[in-house]
């Protein structure tokens, strides 16, 4: 081992990562479910508060966000809601229940709603802003990318470099589709592609009805690009541009509330674990906290640089999206 290059050692753990990713996908492991923090627990509320929720990194589950939205969005004292969304997207399954369930809310509550980004709102991200009532975002927020991606791998030859051989047995022709030991047919490749069609067509039915726009001039942008928050709200995109501040204000104003007679009330985000991010779990997957934990660096300690564990995180989160539709920014993961 010691006499094995960098680059070497950066493949092997590579391949022995995506190795034991394999092995555990689509195993179901149990997990312990922490109660919610002693400050959430015994937090009271004052008389007029705006509820401020985060819609961080990529999208994979959203089941904290939903389950804040729902516990505080009801309650008497919360009279209007701010959604800050700083997302790539993610999953679409995911993205479209955070759309659905502010959607609901908003419904449900006749509370005013109101998402702002001030950094990146895109793709999945930008589908979950759709059930809001206000999109506020800043001049150069990027924000757009209306349309969805699945990718595979096709591993042929490093397994036949590894001197691995593959194989399953199936139920069906296409139980196997999208395997990474073997080429795509075309029959797959056709399947594939009709289920991105569809999906895509929610999506920018879903920009056309909510911002009110006609389904031809949605379709004339919505290829993938990003775009600036200022291009956004002249294109009718996004409804104006501003500030976070600037967006509080606007769901006080909103809710008839006076300045200065109101609290912004920010429930307590837990901090997901790096091996959550394997597994089923309730906190809403971000990439970013993924970086920073310090058992992954020193799990790597003198084998890799600092920059090339950021790398191995980020495709070891590729790898956790492979084969299934994703509403996410393009170049994302490169």
């Amino acid at each position: 081992m010691k006499n094995m290059s960098f680059r070497k050692k950066f493949i092997l753990g590579l391949f022995i990562c995506f190795a034991v990713f394999l092995g555990y996908r689509g195993y179901k492991v149990a997990t312990t479910t922490f109660p919610d923090s002693e400050e959430e627990s015994t937090l009271s509320l004052g008389k007029n508060e705006i509820l401020h929720l985060e819609i961080n990194g990529v999208i994979m589950n959203g089941k904290k966000f939903l389950q804040n939205l729902k516990r505080y969005s009801e309650e008497d004292a919360v009279k209007a809601i701010v959604i800050e969304i700083n997302s790539p997207g993610g999953a679409v399954g995911p993205s479209q229940e955070i759309y659905l369930e502010i959607k609901r809310a908003k419904a449900e509550t006749k509370k005013p709603i109101v998402c702002v980004s001030t950094g990146l709102i895109a793709s999945g991200g930008y589908y979950s802003a759709m059930g809001c009532d206000h999109l506020m975002v800043a001049p150069g927020t990027m924000i757009g990318s209306i349309g969805v991606i699945m990718e595979f791998a096709n591993l042929e030859d490093l397994y036949s470099w590894a001197k691995v051989k593959r194989y399953t047995i199936t139920s069906g022709k296409f139980k196997d589709s999208g395997s990474e030991y073997r080429a795509m047919r075309d029959d797959e490749r056709k399947l594939f592609q009709d289920m991105i069609n569809e999906v895509y067509d929610q999506f920018r039915n879903t920009v056309a009805e909510a911002r009110n726009l006609p389904v031809d001039f949605v379709s004339q942008y919505a290829d993938g690009r990003v775009m600036t928050g200022a291009k956004a709200v002249e294109l009718k995109f996004a409804d104006s541009t501003g500030t976070f501040e600037d967006a509080i204000r606007l769901a006080a104003k909103q809710a008839n509330l006076k300045e200065d007679d109101y609290h912004v009330l920010r429930p307590r985000r837990q901090r997901p674990s790096f091996f959550s991010f394997f597994m089923d779990n309730d906190e809403e997957d971000d990439l970013n906290s993924l970086s920073d934990i310090g058992d992954v660096k020193a799990l790597m300690k003198g084998e890799l640089s600092g920059k090339s564990v950021d790398q191995v995180i980020k495709t070891l989160f590729k790898m956790k999206t492979l084969n299934q539709p994703m509403m996410i920014m393009p170049g994302y993961w490169e």
